[in-house]
């Protein structure tokens, strides 16, 4: 068994989540895809995060609303990579994971509409928390996941309706980048995205990986 927990000094994001690249994936659920009005891709549609986006779990959320007046929360299962993956088969796909854990992967969603890509809307400090606990001592292709703000439950569902299963992600994106220990990948958030505002509790919660429970707050 490997599994870690955060303590709130956020010593766990310094030792155990420390993340060369976070890749995640777009649209991974079929009514995630249907709420957004588009197809589920035919191949997984991935962008990056910068590792700098990385927050704990006890840790505030910031608006940008410098730039942006609608941030969007999104739960996710996250996958921590173990070692270096390169060319990875769908079968051994399953020896690179250390563990899962729980993701927030928070959009400012007029950003990516005005953009059209992910880059500025995805990546602002503090639009990535991660949960309390890594472990590998789940079933990752079927574990409930849950969002809920201010206690009000957004998003219910379950790991098991991915349009792309996680052993095929791996295996996809390490014949696309080197994949190094410590790099996380996000597997898509599942139907009923919506947006937080400012004094809002957003937690996300996934059996087996405790919970991100995050403070919305102004940048300034």
């Amino acid at each position: 068994m490997k599994t870690f927990t955060v303590d709130r000094e956020n010593k766990f994001i310094d030792q155990a989540v420390c993340p060369s690249k976070i890749i995640a994936v777009g649209l991974n659920y079929h009514d995630h895809a249907e709420e957004m009005k588009k197809k589920p891709p035919q191949e997984p549609m991935i962008f990056l995060k910068s590792p700098s986006s990385l927050v704990g779990p006890y840790n505030q959320i910031f608006l940008p609303n410098h730039m942006s007046s609608k941030v969007d929360y999104e739960g996710e299962l996250g996958i921590i990579i173990s070692k270096e993956a390169k060319w990875v088969s769908i079968e051994e796909s399953h020896k690179y994971i250390l563990g899962g854990i729980c993701i927030n992967d928070v959009t400012a969603r007029d950003l990516q509409a005005i953009d059209i890509q992910f880059g500025r809307g995805k990546n602002f400090d503090t639009f990535c928390p991660v949960g309390t606990t890594i472990s590998d001592e789940i079933d990752y292709q079927n574990v409930k996941i849950q969002t809920f703000v201010n206690g009000e439950i957004k998003q219910d569902s379950n790991t098991s309706l991915m349009v792309h299963r996680i052993d095929f992600l791996i295996s996809f994106i390490s014949k696309i980048m080197t994949l190094n220990r410590g790099d996380i990948i996000l597997t898509g958030t599942p139907g009923g995205v919506g947006q937080i505002l400012e004094n809002d509790l957003v937690s996300v919660k996934i059996e087996g990986l405790g919970q991100t429970s995050n403070k919305v707050v102004n940048s300034f």
